[in-house]
């Protein structure tokens, strides 16, 4: 492997679009401020300060907000909370490869939809729920989903609501990357659109103010948080309270807004490069470009072999993750490229080990 690999396969950002001092800054005032609160125990509820924030953006009541040590956690509990051993529970097709892991840990009966590119095909969940599927939940990620890059659309929003009140699930909506957006217009939350209490709102601070601090959250029907607050009591007695407090003093500064414009500019001219690296090193690629968030999914020729293509591309320095990660099965012939961790001038590159990993295959193949 070369010594200076260029990583396309973690979701974060570089360490040069993270606002280092804006942090230190919240630090010390979250340290000043409330040195009692910052440095308890606390509840299991989260930090008090932080939790009211987050009830205020998403108008509801605190009694609604859970702030947890990151939004995979937001996950693990919801799904420990709401999922049985043999439940069936609804995922796109690609979904989140830790969604599936924590998932299939637990039992359920995973049932994935196909994943197009204006979101979950929810035509194909229609069959599935009148076949007679009655899932617990049906986990979406609707902005910039990881890991294709594709957004739900406003109408598919609607239609998922509308099938969530007629047959009776609810409809997680893990939304990590919604701020994350740097092109195309802002579209509602399917939580800000409820009005059957048929979603519970996840998100997380790690994409927003840096993946290091590990705070994400849930927003759901009172009862419900009330009931995994119990688990979370049972499992950590409280998150991370000093995390917390760094993050409230960061958001109420009005810091995280300006660490949200830097992030998305960067990302910005980071697609716009990968996209003509590609179509310059890899004419091959099938993707649709994203909006916003971290990633874009790749599809390259029927037979392409991605499994050989990581061994390859890891021999020149170059990561990605397959696509099979991301699946039960199937996607052989696809790979999730992370472009918010690889600097702008490291990505054409990177681009061009990819591309010459995926020649040797070819002349392999050509030869055999």
């Amino acid at each position: 492997m070369a010594s200076d690999t260029i990583s396309f396969a973690r979701g974060a950002p570089s360490l040069d679009i993270v606002d280092v001092g804006g942090l230190r800054d919240a630090a010390t005032r979250a340290f000043t401020n409330d040195p009692g609160g910052t440095t308890a125990y606390g509840t299991s509820i989260g930090y008090v300060p932080l939790r009211r924030w987050i009830a205020e953006q998403h108008g509801v009541d605190e009694a609604q907000v859970l702030v947890t040590n990151g939004s995979m956690q937001a996950d693990a509990f919801l799904f420990a909370t709401e999922v049985e051993a043999g439940q069936p529970v609804v995922v796109e097709k690609p979904t989140y490869d830790r969604t599936l892991l924590n998932l299939r840990s637990l039992g359920a009966d995973v049932r994935m939809v196909s994943l197009q590119t204006d979101g979950i095909d929810t035509a194909e969940l229609r069959a599935l729920l009148r076949s007679g599927v009655r899932p617990a939940l049906a986990h979406v990620i609707p902005n910039f989903q990881n890991p294709a890059g594709y957004t739900l659309s406003l109408a598919k929003r609607n239609e998922l609501l509308e099938l969530a009140a007629e047959y009776g699930f609810a409809i997680f909506e893990d939304d990590p990357y919604k701020h994350i957006r740097f092109s195309g217009e802002d579209i509602p939350t399917m939580h800000s659109m409820d009005e059957h209490d048929s979603v519970v709102y996840a998100s997380s601070f790690s994409k927003t103010v840096c993946p290091g601090i590990r705070v994400g959250y849930l927003v759901g029907p009172a009862a419900l948080i009330a009931k995994i607050a119990k688990l979370a009591t049972n499992t950590y007695i409280s998150p991370n309270m000093v995390a917390q407090s760094i993050v409230y003093e960061f958001c109420v500064s009005g810091a995280i807004d300006g660490s949200i414009q830097t992030v998305k500019t960067a990302l910005a001219e980071r697609v716009a490069t990968l996209d003509a690296a590609l179509e310059q090193h890899l004419p091959e690629a099938r993707y649709t470009l994203p909006e916003g968030g971290y990633f874009m999914w790749v599809d390259l020729p029927e037979g392409t072999d991605v499994a050989a293509l990581f061994d390859a591309a890891s021999e020149r320095g170059v990561q990605f993750v397959k696509g099979t990660d991301f699946l039960l099965e199937g996607g052989e012939n696809t790979l999730r490229i992370a472009y918010s961790g690889v600097t702008n001038d490291r990505i054409d590159e990177g681009v061009k080990r990819l591309a010459d990993a995926y020649r040797s295959l070819a002349g392999s193949a050509a030869a055999a």
